[in-house]
């Protein structure tokens, strides 16, 4: 019997680690990246350096942030609003760019928070820089779902 209780402990702490690790989350739920995830599920810009070519299903937003940042502090509970807002419809996905250099350059990241905006087809469009409250920036991020993401 204790060795059955010490077994699924551990379990489920490997469980734990590997959803922790893991860049797929449950549907509504905001997902970090690091380089290799973000070319798995959105682009790879090293195979396909001329030419956009999204690799996802759903529309998504790539929040390009850091820690330390005032306004990606701001911007960050909005986002998990509307990640569970339109579960099912987008896809919300955050990058450091303290960890993740190579992508903020790829990208052009000169200032934060930075957002890439992806539809399912086209190209993506990108935005910096967040609303003066909190109720402009919902705005502005519902704005940009509504008429970049869904097209409405």
């Amino acid at each position: 019997m204790r060795n059955q209780i010490l077994l699924a402990g551990i379990i489920i702490a490997l469980f734990c680690v590997v959803r922790s690790n893991s860049a797929v989350a449950a549907e509504g739920e905001i997902v970090k990246l690091d380089k290799a995830q973000f070319k798995a599920l959105i682009m790879d810009y090293e195979k396909n350096p001329k030419a956009w070519k999204f690799t996802g299903k759903l529309p998504v937003i790539v929040d390009f942030y850091a820690d330390w940042c005032g306004p990606c502090r701001t911007a960050s509970p909005i986002l998990e609003e509307l990640a569970r807002k339109y579960k099912g419809k987008i896809v919300v996905y955050k990058v450091n760019t303290d960890q993740e250099r190579e992508l903020g350059t790829v990208f052009g990241i000169s200032s934060i928070p930075a957002f890439l905006w992806v539809p399912p087809t086209g190209n993506p469009t990108m935005t910096s820089g967040i609303g003066r409250s909190a109720d402009a920036t919902r705005e502005q991020f519902e704005k940009m779902i509504q008429d970049v993401l869904l097209k409405k």
